[in-house]
């Protein structure tokens, strides 16, 4: 009888201890546990180990690391009505995890799916021009409106950042059209200013020229005296009329003395 009584002892407390094993689980420091006892919600469990009693309680780990979304290629119209596509990244993290599981069936499509159509919607809202342009103001627009939505879900969106704006071939042409106008545009305002600029720099060496005597004559010298230092150049100096027959009166001159 007694070993009858010290069998089942051994037995139970084989049990026993098999059933709190099994009831031992780990929540590790990037999770939290979100814990149900006859299928109502008790509480959130901290990282370390935790008896969950077989049957009677349940526990879903929730990861609280940041999460990204690749948000895929949408079609959307701008405000001036030009077709385009869009994909951005979407960074979050889970603040308070029993809503991620009691208030969404799945957050992480919930979020892709809400990210896509605020970013439709945003794109809708502006230009092309401000598209391009802004592109860091729509992603913030972008930011403010999904966590906003998410907040019931205990989401914390921490960015949105838009990868790429695809546009349309014959755009694209168009655009670059345009760029090369104005880089051409450019070169013939700054062409114009140095011209007026060099046009105003002769002007003033005219005048000193003209106000001091002998200064033209000795940059008529020094401009021969450059010519001279090259002996494969070749100088044509033209003379009026008049210095000639004045040379050949004084060689007749001198001729008859």
């Amino acid at each position: 009888m007694e070993d009858l009584f010290s069998s089942s002892l051994i037995t139970i407390g084989v049990i026993v201890l098999v059933i709190i094993f099994i009831s031992i689980k780990q929540i590790n420091e990037y999770q939290r546990g979100v814990m149900y006892t006859l299928g109502k919600y008790t509480g959130t469990k901290m990282p370390g180990w935790r008896l969950v009693i077989p049957v009677f309680q349940q526990m879903v780990k929730v990861d609280i690391r940041t999460k990204a979304v690749d948000v895929p290629n949408q079609e959307a119209i701008t405000k001036d009505n030009v077709s385009i596509q869009i994909n951005a990244v979407i960074y979050y993290k889970i603040r308070e995890a029993d809503k991620s599981i009691n208030a969404v069936e799945n957050y992480y499509y919930a979020v892709s799916q809400l990210a896509q159509t605020t970013m439709r919607n945003a794109v809708g809202e502006v230009s092309l021009d401000d598209l391009l342009k802004k592109r860091d103001e729509i992603a913030k627009r972008i930011e403010v409106i999904v966590d906003k939505a998410s907040d019931p879900w205990g989401i914390e969106v921490d960015t949105v950042e838009l990868k790429d704006i695809v546009l349309p071939s014959d755009l694209k042409r168009t655009i670059a059209k345009e760029a090369e106008a104005e880089r051409e545009r450019r070169a013939v305002i700054i062409k114009a200013e140095g011209e007026v600029m060099a046009a105003e720099n002769m002007t003033k060496a005219a005048r000193m020229l003209s106000a001091a005597p002998g200064a033209l004559h000795l940059r008529t010298l020094q401009s021969i005296n450059d010519l001279s230092s090259d002996q494969s150049n070749t100088t044509i100096w033209m003379m009026p009329i008049e210095a000639l027959r004045a040379l050949e009166g004084i060689g007749e001159k001198l001729g008859h003395k």
